[in-house]
Protein backbone atom coordinates (compact mmCIF):
# COMPACT_ATOMS: atom_id res chain seq x y z
CA UNK A 1 0.00 0.00 0.00
CA UNK A 2 1.22 3.19 -0.91
CA UNK A 3 1.99 5.85 1.48
CA UNK A 4 1.46 9.07 -1.06
CA UNK A 5 4.54 9.73 -0.23
CA UNK A 6 7.48 10.57 -3.34
CA UNK A 7 11.04 10.18 -2.82
CA UNK A 8 12.96 6.70 -1.44
CA UNK A 9 11.64 4.27 0.22
CA UNK A 10 12.20 5.49 4.46
CA UNK A 11 12.37 8.89 3.51
CA UNK A 12 9.90 11.84 3.27
CA UNK A 13 9.99 14.24 0.30
CA UNK A 14 12.16 16.62 2.40
CA UNK A 15 14.76 13.65 3.09
CA UNK A 16 14.63 12.78 -0.54
CA UNK A 17 15.12 16.44 -1.42
CA UNK A 18 18.45 16.46 1.12
CA UNK A 19 19.97 13.28 0.30
CA UNK A 20 19.55 13.66 -3.89
CA UNK A 21 21.01 16.87 -3.79
CA UNK A 22 24.62 17.10 -5.49
CA UNK A 23 27.30 17.72 -4.44
CA UNK A 24 30.00 20.23 -4.63
CA UNK A 25 33.31 20.31 -6.82
CA UNK A 26 34.78 20.72 -3.86
CA UNK A 27 33.87 18.14 -1.71
CA UNK A 28 34.46 15.67 -4.75
CA UNK A 29 38.01 16.86 -5.08
CA UNK A 30 38.40 16.56 -1.04
CA UNK A 31 37.21 13.19 -1.22
CA UNK A 32 39.70 12.26 -3.86
CA UNK A 33 42.73 13.58 -1.50
CA UNK A 34 41.50 12.21 1.87
CA UNK A 35 41.66 8.88 -0.27
CA UNK A 36 45.11 9.56 -1.36
CA UNK A 37 47.27 12.44 0.42
CA UNK A 38 50.63 13.31 0.48
CA UNK A 39 52.79 12.95 3.21
CA UNK A 40 55.99 13.79 2.69
CA UNK A 41 57.61 10.41 4.05
CA UNK A 42 54.52 8.05 3.61
CA UNK A 43 52.98 9.06 0.36
CA UNK A 44 55.18 11.43 -1.47
CA UNK A 45 53.17 10.55 -4.76
CA UNK A 46 50.16 11.43 -2.90
CA UNK A 47 47.80 14.37 -3.85
CA UNK A 48 48.91 17.56 -2.79
CA UNK A 49 46.02 19.81 -1.16
CA UNK A 50 45.84 23.62 -2.45
CA UNK A 51 42.10 23.35 -2.77
CA UNK A 52 41.14 23.50 0.81
CA UNK A 53 41.19 26.79 2.81
CA UNK A 54 43.21 25.94 5.99
CA UNK A 55 45.70 28.02 7.91
CA UNK A 56 48.36 25.31 8.42
CA UNK A 57 51.57 27.80 9.34
CA UNK A 58 50.87 28.58 12.73
CA UNK A 59 49.99 25.07 14.58
CA UNK A 60 53.52 25.21 16.77
CA UNK A 61 52.75 28.54 18.32
CA UNK A 62 48.91 26.93 18.72
CA UNK A 63 49.75 23.65 20.33
CA UNK A 64 52.18 25.53 22.49
CA UNK A 65 49.12 28.18 23.67
CA UNK A 66 46.85 25.57 23.66
CA UNK A 67 48.93 22.62 26.43
CA UNK A 68 49.67 25.70 28.42
CA UNK A 69 48.73 24.34 32.08
CA UNK A 70 45.47 27.47 32.03
CA UNK A 71 43.72 25.33 29.77
CA UNK A 72 43.41 22.28 31.35
CA UNK A 73 41.08 22.94 33.29
CA UNK A 74 37.40 21.46 34.11
CA UNK A 75 34.76 22.44 36.30
CA UNK A 76 31.25 20.75 36.69
CA UNK A 77 29.62 23.65 34.65
CA UNK A 78 31.34 22.54 31.65
CA UNK A 79 30.07 19.30 31.16
CA UNK A 80 26.60 19.99 32.00
CA UNK A 81 24.13 21.63 29.51
CA UNK A 82 24.20 25.41 29.27
CA UNK A 83 22.76 28.33 27.93
CA UNK A 84 22.01 27.13 24.26
CA UNK A 85 23.06 31.05 23.05
CA UNK A 86 26.58 29.91 24.14
CA UNK A 87 28.12 29.86 27.96
CA UNK A 88 27.87 33.61 29.10
CA UNK A 89 31.34 34.17 30.02
CA UNK A 90 32.42 32.76 26.68
CA UNK A 91 30.20 35.38 24.85
CA UNK A 92 31.35 38.19 26.76
CA UNK A 93 34.92 37.49 26.29
CA UNK A 94 33.73 37.34 22.47
CA UNK A 95 32.29 40.29 22.94
CA UNK A 96 35.45 42.52 24.27
CA UNK A 97 37.42 40.43 21.86
CA UNK A 98 35.66 41.63 18.71
CA UNK A 99 35.14 45.02 19.94
CA UNK A 100 38.84 45.39 20.00
CA UNK A 101 39.91 43.45 16.65
CA UNK A 102 36.66 44.37 14.72
CA UNK A 103 37.34 48.28 15.77
CA UNK A 104 33.71 48.32 16.73
CA UNK A 105 32.28 51.42 16.97
CA UNK A 106 31.17 50.62 20.11
CA UNK A 107 31.47 48.34 22.81
CA UNK A 108 29.62 45.06 21.86
CA UNK A 109 26.57 43.37 23.51
CA UNK A 110 27.58 39.58 24.73
CA UNK A 111 23.36 39.31 24.62
CA UNK A 112 23.25 39.96 21.29
CA UNK A 113 26.05 37.12 20.16
CA UNK A 114 25.15 33.63 19.33
CA UNK A 115 28.04 30.75 19.31
CA UNK A 116 27.00 27.79 17.03
CA UNK A 117 29.31 24.58 16.08
CA UNK A 118 31.14 26.43 13.10
CA UNK A 119 29.79 29.37 10.71
CA UNK A 120 28.06 26.61 8.44
CA UNK A 121 25.35 26.37 10.93
CA UNK A 122 25.44 29.70 11.11
CA UNK A 123 24.47 29.93 7.43
CA UNK A 124 21.79 27.15 7.87
CA UNK A 125 20.12 28.50 11.00
CA UNK A 126 20.08 32.38 9.65
CA UNK A 127 18.84 31.30 6.27
CA UNK A 128 16.13 29.16 7.46
CA UNK A 129 14.54 31.94 9.78
CA UNK A 130 14.86 34.97 7.36
CA UNK A 131 13.77 33.26 4.27
CA UNK A 132 10.71 31.26 3.16
CA UNK A 133 11.33 28.25 0.79
CA UNK A 134 11.67 29.97 -2.75
CA UNK A 135 13.04 32.98 -1.83
CA UNK A 136 16.85 34.32 -3.08
CA UNK A 137 19.41 36.12 -1.84
CA UNK A 138 21.96 38.01 -3.70
CA UNK A 139 25.64 37.19 -3.67
CA UNK A 140 28.27 38.72 -6.20
CA UNK A 141 30.28 35.36 -8.02
CA UNK A 142 32.49 34.08 -8.03
CA UNK A 143 31.91 33.29 -4.04
CA UNK A 144 32.67 30.01 -1.83
CA UNK A 145 30.33 27.62 -3.19
CA UNK A 146 29.44 26.01 0.14
CA UNK A 147 27.34 28.88 0.77
CA UNK A 148 24.59 27.21 -1.42
CA UNK A 149 24.35 23.93 0.68
CA UNK A 150 23.89 25.87 3.99
CA UNK A 151 21.55 27.78 2.37
CA UNK A 152 19.27 25.18 0.49
CA UNK A 153 19.51 22.12 2.84
CA UNK A 154 17.85 23.85 5.61
CA UNK A 155 16.03 26.74 4.34
CA UNK A 156 15.83 25.98 0.72
CA UNK A 157 16.43 29.42 -0.37
CA UNK A 158 18.74 29.85 -3.57
CA UNK A 159 21.34 31.85 -4.98
CA UNK A 160 20.61 35.21 -7.00
CA UNK A 161 23.99 35.51 -8.65
CA UNK A 162 25.92 39.47 -9.07
CA UNK A 163 28.54 38.60 -12.17
CA UNK A 164 31.57 39.62 -11.71
CA UNK A 165 34.21 40.17 -14.63
CA UNK A 166 37.70 40.57 -14.93
CA UNK A 167 37.34 42.85 -17.81
CA UNK A 168 37.71 46.03 -16.05
CA UNK A 169 35.66 49.04 -17.71
CA UNK A 170 35.64 52.86 -17.50
CA UNK A 171 33.98 52.83 -14.01
CA UNK A 172 36.10 50.58 -12.30
CA UNK A 173 39.73 50.50 -11.06
CA UNK A 174 40.15 46.99 -11.18
CA UNK A 175 39.02 43.05 -12.35
CA UNK A 176 35.83 41.72 -10.69
CA UNK A 177 34.98 45.24 -8.54
CA UNK A 178 31.42 44.84 -7.12
CA UNK A 179 29.60 48.01 -7.59
CA UNK A 180 25.49 48.64 -6.46
CA UNK A 181 24.61 49.01 -10.27
CA UNK A 182 25.70 45.43 -10.69
CA UNK A 183 23.39 44.75 -7.40
CA UNK A 184 20.30 46.50 -8.66
CA UNK A 185 20.65 44.89 -11.79
CA UNK A 186 20.68 41.64 -10.30
CA UNK A 187 17.77 42.47 -7.98
CA UNK A 188 15.62 43.76 -11.29
CA UNK A 189 16.48 40.57 -12.96
CA UNK A 190 15.18 38.34 -9.98
CA UNK A 191 11.96 40.48 -9.50
CA UNK A 192 11.28 39.66 -13.92
CA UNK A 193 12.06 35.75 -12.85
CA UNK A 194 9.93 35.74 -10.08
CA UNK A 195 12.27 35.50 -6.76
CA UNK A 196 11.30 37.51 -3.69
CA UNK A 197 14.59 38.28 -2.82
CA UNK A 198 15.33 38.75 0.97
CA UNK A 199 18.63 38.95 1.78
CA UNK A 200 22.28 40.26 0.64
CA UNK A 201 25.62 38.08 1.25
CA UNK A 202 28.68 39.58 1.65
CA UNK A 203 32.14 38.00 2.10
CA UNK A 204 34.57 40.54 3.39
CA UNK A 205 37.60 39.48 3.16
CA UNK A 206 36.68 37.65 0.05
CA UNK A 207 36.81 34.27 -0.64
CA UNK A 208 38.07 33.54 -3.38
CA UNK A 209 38.99 36.97 -4.85
CA UNK A 210 41.13 37.97 -1.64
CA UNK A 211 39.40 41.44 -1.83
CA UNK A 212 39.00 43.39 0.68
CA UNK A 213 35.84 45.86 -0.02
CA UNK A 214 36.53 49.70 0.75
CA UNK A 215 34.45 51.56 3.90
CA UNK A 216 32.87 53.27 1.44
CA UNK A 217 31.36 50.49 -0.66
CA UNK A 218 30.07 48.78 2.18
CA UNK A 219 28.44 51.70 3.50
CA UNK A 220 26.87 51.98 -0.26
CA UNK A 221 25.83 48.28 -0.26
CA UNK A 222 24.06 48.77 3.29
CA UNK A 223 22.33 51.77 1.51
CA UNK A 224 20.96 49.92 -1.28
CA UNK A 225 20.26 46.94 1.40
CA UNK A 226 17.47 49.70 3.05
CA UNK A 227 15.98 50.73 0.05
CA UNK A 228 14.98 47.75 -0.61
CA UNK A 229 14.46 45.97 2.72
CA UNK A 230 16.66 43.28 2.62
CA UNK A 231 18.72 41.77 5.12
CA UNK A 232 22.81 41.76 4.96
CA UNK A 233 25.11 39.14 6.29
CA UNK A 234 28.48 40.01 6.80
CA UNK A 235 30.84 37.07 6.44
CA UNK A 236 34.06 37.94 8.09
CA UNK A 237 35.49 34.54 8.70
CA UNK A 238 38.64 35.82 7.16
CA UNK A 239 38.81 39.34 9.39
CA UNK A 240 42.18 39.01 10.78
CA UNK A 241 44.30 37.26 7.93
CA UNK A 242 45.35 40.63 5.92
CA UNK A 243 48.50 40.66 5.35
CA UNK A 244 49.08 43.80 3.19
CA UNK A 245 49.41 47.04 4.76
CA UNK A 246 45.39 48.01 3.99
CA UNK A 247 42.72 49.26 5.85
CA UNK A 248 40.07 46.22 6.56
CA UNK A 249 36.83 47.96 7.63
CA UNK A 250 34.64 45.36 9.55
CA UNK A 251 30.74 46.24 9.18
CA UNK A 252 31.11 46.51 12.96
CA UNK A 253 33.21 49.44 12.85
CA UNK A 254 30.93 51.40 10.84
CA UNK A 255 29.05 54.18 13.22
CA UNK A 256 25.37 54.42 11.74
CA UNK A 257 24.33 51.79 10.02
CA UNK A 258 21.50 51.89 7.80
CA UNK A 259 18.95 49.25 9.29
CA UNK A 260 21.02 47.31 12.42
CA UNK A 261 18.12 45.10 12.64
CA UNK A 262 18.51 43.51 9.42
CA UNK A 263 22.81 43.68 9.69
CA UNK A 264 24.24 40.83 10.95
CA UNK A 265 27.61 39.51 11.22
CA UNK A 266 29.37 36.36 11.33
CA UNK A 267 32.40 34.81 12.33
CA UNK A 268 34.56 32.07 13.51
CA UNK A 269 37.59 30.65 14.61
CA UNK A 270 38.75 28.62 11.95
CA UNK A 271 40.39 30.87 9.38
CA UNK A 272 42.08 33.42 11.31
CA UNK A 273 43.07 31.12 14.49
CA UNK A 274 43.84 27.75 12.16
CA UNK A 275 41.14 25.78 14.20
CA UNK A 276 38.50 24.22 11.37
CA UNK A 277 38.59 21.22 13.52
CA UNK A 278 37.67 23.43 16.40
CA UNK A 279 33.95 24.22 14.67
CA UNK A 280 33.46 27.32 16.32
CA UNK A 281 31.16 30.24 14.36
CA UNK A 282 29.73 33.16 15.91
CA UNK A 283 26.52 34.95 15.13
CA UNK A 284 26.17 39.21 15.91
CA UNK A 285 22.94 40.35 15.41
CA UNK A 286 20.76 42.79 17.01
CA UNK A 287 17.43 41.76 16.34
CA UNK A 288 15.94 39.91 19.31
CA UNK A 289 13.32 38.14 16.95
CA UNK A 290 16.01 36.69 14.99
CA UNK A 291 17.99 35.52 17.94
CA UNK A 292 14.86 34.40 19.57
CA UNK A 293 14.40 32.56 16.70
CA UNK A 294 18.06 31.18 15.69
CA UNK A 295 18.18 30.09 19.64
CA UNK A 296 15.39 27.52 18.68
CA UNK A 297 17.44 26.09 16.27
CA UNK A 298 20.94 26.40 18.00
CA UNK A 299 20.29 23.78 20.68
CA UNK A 300 21.01 21.36 17.27
CA UNK A 301 24.41 23.31 16.91
CA UNK A 302 26.11 23.52 20.33
CA UNK A 303 29.64 23.77 21.31
CA UNK A 304 30.88 22.13 23.78
CA UNK A 305 31.62 23.44 27.44
CA UNK A 306 34.96 22.86 27.67
CA UNK A 307 35.81 24.48 24.16
CA UNK A 308 34.23 27.07 24.76
CA UNK A 309 36.42 27.55 28.19
CA UNK A 310 39.79 26.80 26.39
CA UNK A 311 38.69 29.43 23.47
CA UNK A 312 38.00 31.95 26.23
CA UNK A 313 41.21 31.20 27.71
CA UNK A 314 42.42 31.92 24.56
CA UNK A 315 41.07 35.17 23.75
CA UNK A 316 41.65 36.95 27.01
CA UNK A 317 45.22 36.09 26.18
CA UNK A 318 45.82 39.74 24.37
CA UNK A 319 49.66 40.15 25.50
CA UNK A 320 49.80 36.33 23.62
CA UNK A 321 47.78 37.51 20.37
CA UNK A 322 49.43 40.99 19.74
CA UNK A 323 52.99 40.20 20.37
CA UNK A 324 53.02 36.57 19.16
CA UNK A 325 50.41 34.84 17.47
CA UNK A 326 49.05 37.89 14.91
CA UNK A 327 52.16 39.45 13.67
CA UNK A 328 53.74 36.62 13.22
CA UNK A 329 50.93 34.51 11.61
CA UNK A 330 50.70 37.83 9.39
CA UNK A 331 54.35 37.24 8.16
CA UNK A 332 53.67 33.64 7.01
CA UNK A 333 51.19 34.66 5.25
CA UNK A 334 52.68 37.10 3.23
CA UNK A 335 55.73 34.98 2.84
CA UNK A 336 53.88 31.79 1.96
CA UNK A 337 51.48 34.29 -0.52
CA UNK A 338 54.98 35.77 -2.49
CA UNK A 339 56.53 32.05 -2.91
CA UNK A 340 53.16 30.55 -4.39
CA UNK A 341 52.31 33.93 -6.49
CA UNK A 342 56.69 34.40 -7.62
CA UNK A 343 56.17 30.83 -8.52
CA UNK A 344 53.02 30.85 -10.45
CA UNK A 345 54.52 33.76 -12.37
CA UNK A 346 57.44 32.12 -13.59
CA UNK A 347 55.35 29.71 -15.18
CA UNK A 348 53.59 32.02 -16.78
CA UNK A 349 50.05 32.30 -14.49
CA UNK A 350 49.69 36.36 -13.40
CA UNK A 351 46.88 36.16 -10.48
CA UNK A 352 44.69 38.66 -8.93
CA UNK A 353 46.22 41.28 -6.43
CA UNK A 354 44.96 40.32 -3.18
CA UNK A 355 45.58 41.50 0.60
CA UNK A 356 43.51 39.28 2.36
CA UNK A 357 42.12 35.41 2.97
CA UNK A 358 44.10 32.71 2.58
CA UNK A 359 44.33 31.89 -1.22
CA UNK A 360 45.56 33.44 -4.52
CA UNK A 361 43.03 33.40 -7.69
CA UNK A 362 45.24 32.52 -10.52
CA UNK A 363 44.05 32.98 -14.38
CA UNK A 364 44.60 29.74 -16.74
CA UNK A 365 43.02 31.19 -19.46
CA UNK A 366 45.47 30.41 -21.45
CA UNK A 367 46.11 27.00 -20.73
CA UNK A 368 42.19 25.82 -21.78
CA UNK A 369 41.94 23.96 -25.28
CA UNK A 370 38.75 26.49 -25.71
CA UNK A 371 37.57 29.00 -23.32
CA UNK A 372 34.62 27.05 -21.83
CA UNK A 373 33.68 25.65 -18.52
CA UNK A 374 34.00 21.61 -20.08
CA UNK A 375 37.78 22.71 -20.85
CA UNK A 376 38.67 24.09 -17.43
CA UNK A 377 36.91 21.04 -16.01
CA UNK A 378 39.20 19.13 -17.96
CA UNK A 379 42.30 21.02 -16.94
CA UNK A 380 41.34 19.91 -13.25
CA UNK A 381 40.50 16.63 -14.00
CA UNK A 382 44.13 16.30 -15.42
CA UNK A 383 45.53 18.35 -12.62
CA UNK A 384 43.77 15.78 -9.72
CA UNK A 385 45.66 12.90 -11.92
CA UNK A 386 48.87 14.37 -11.65
CA UNK A 387 48.35 14.47 -8.04
CA UNK A 388 47.48 18.19 -7.77
CA UNK A 389 44.22 19.62 -6.12
CA UNK A 390 43.14 23.09 -6.25
CA UNK A 391 39.92 24.12 -6.68
CA UNK A 392 38.16 25.77 -10.33
CA UNK A 393 36.62 28.45 -10.74
CA UNK A 394 33.10 26.99 -11.77
CA UNK A 395 33.13 25.58 -8.12
CA UNK A 396 32.91 29.35 -6.94
CA UNK A 397 29.92 30.20 -9.77
CA UNK A 398 32.39 32.40 -11.75
CA UNK A 399 31.13 33.28 -14.76
CA UNK A 400 34.28 33.38 -16.71
CA UNK A 401 35.64 30.01 -17.58
CA UNK A 402 39.57 29.55 -16.62
CA UNK A 403 40.04 30.89 -13.04
CA UNK A 404 41.29 28.76 -10.32
CA UNK A 405 41.95 29.27 -6.32
CA UNK A 406 45.21 27.87 -4.87
CA UNK A 407 45.54 27.78 -1.08
CA UNK A 408 49.42 29.02 0.15
CA UNK A 409 48.78 29.11 4.34
CA UNK A 410 51.07 25.55 4.13
CA UNK A 411 54.34 24.85 4.08
CA UNK A 412 57.24 26.56 1.77
CA UNK A 413 58.30 23.02 1.17
CA UNK A 414 54.61 22.58 -0.66
CA UNK A 415 54.46 25.58 -2.34
CA UNK A 416 57.67 24.55 -4.63
CA UNK A 417 55.98 21.24 -5.19
CA UNK A 418 52.93 22.75 -6.46
CA UNK A 419 54.97 24.91 -8.98
CA UNK A 420 56.90 21.82 -9.66
CA UNK A 421 53.52 19.52 -10.68
CA UNK A 422 52.43 22.33 -12.32
CA UNK A 423 54.83 23.58 -14.54
CA UNK A 424 55.27 19.55 -15.28
CA UNK A 425 52.16 18.85 -16.15
CA UNK A 426 51.42 22.41 -18.10
CA UNK A 427 54.11 21.87 -19.93
CA UNK A 428 53.24 18.68 -20.89
CA UNK A 429 50.09 19.99 -22.37
CA UNK A 430 51.88 22.50 -24.52
CA UNK A 431 54.31 20.10 -25.92
CA UNK A 432 51.64 16.96 -26.56
CA UNK A 433 50.72 16.23 -30.47
CA UNK A 434 47.06 17.53 -31.15
CA UNK A 435 46.60 14.35 -32.44
CA UNK A 436 47.29 12.42 -29.12
CA UNK A 437 45.53 14.03 -27.26
CA UNK A 438 41.97 12.64 -26.16
CA UNK A 439 38.74 13.77 -24.38
CA UNK A 440 38.43 13.23 -20.67
CA UNK A 441 34.85 14.56 -21.12
CA UNK A 442 33.61 11.11 -19.82
CA UNK A 443 35.66 11.13 -16.66
CA UNK A 444 34.20 14.58 -15.41
CA UNK A 445 33.05 14.63 -12.00
CA UNK A 446 29.20 15.41 -12.31
CA UNK A 447 28.24 19.24 -11.11
CA UNK A 448 25.22 21.47 -10.96
CA UNK A 449 24.59 23.32 -14.28
CA UNK A 450 25.13 26.98 -14.79
CA UNK A 451 25.09 29.24 -17.90
CA UNK A 452 28.65 29.53 -19.42
CA UNK A 453 29.96 32.17 -20.45
CA UNK A 454 32.14 31.60 -23.91
CA UNK A 455 35.24 33.37 -25.53
CA UNK A 456 37.47 33.51 -28.73
CA UNK A 457 40.19 30.95 -28.16
CA UNK A 458 43.43 32.14 -26.75
CA UNK A 459 46.63 30.96 -28.16
CA UNK A 460 48.93 29.04 -25.96
CA UNK A 461 52.67 30.16 -25.72
CA UNK A 462 55.40 27.77 -24.98
CA UNK A 463 55.97 27.89 -21.30
CA UNK A 464 59.68 28.23 -21.89
CA UNK A 465 58.80 31.39 -23.89
CA UNK A 466 56.59 32.67 -21.34
CA UNK A 467 57.94 35.91 -19.63
CA UNK A 468 57.83 36.91 -15.87
CA UNK A 469 53.76 38.26 -15.50
CA UNK A 470 53.20 40.44 -12.78
CA UNK A 471 50.03 40.43 -10.64
CA UNK A 472 46.62 42.03 -12.01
Amino acid sequence: MSSGREGAPGLSARGSRIAGGARGLLDKGFDMYIADPFDRDRNPQGILNLGTSENKLCFDLIQERLTRPDMNYVEPDLLQYSDTQGIKSFREEIAKFLTEYARASKALNPEHIIVMSGCCAVFATLSTVLCDPGDGYLIPTPYYGGINSKTQLYGEIQPVHVPLFSEVTDEESHPFQLRVEKLEAALQRAKEQGIRVRALILINPHNPLGDIYPAQLLKECLEFAHRYELHVIMDEIYMLSVYDDITFTSVLSLDCLPDPERTHFMWGFSKDFGMSGIRVGVLYTRSHEIRKAVNQLAVFHGCPGPVQYVLSQFLSDRDWLDNVFLPTNKKRLKEAQNILVDGLSEIGIPVLKSSGGLYVWADFRKFLKSQTFEAEMELWWKLLHEKLLISPGKAFYCSEPGWFRLVFSDSADKMYLCIQRLEQMLHAEITEPAANKTSVEDELPNSEHDPVATHANTPIDEVSHLKKIVVY
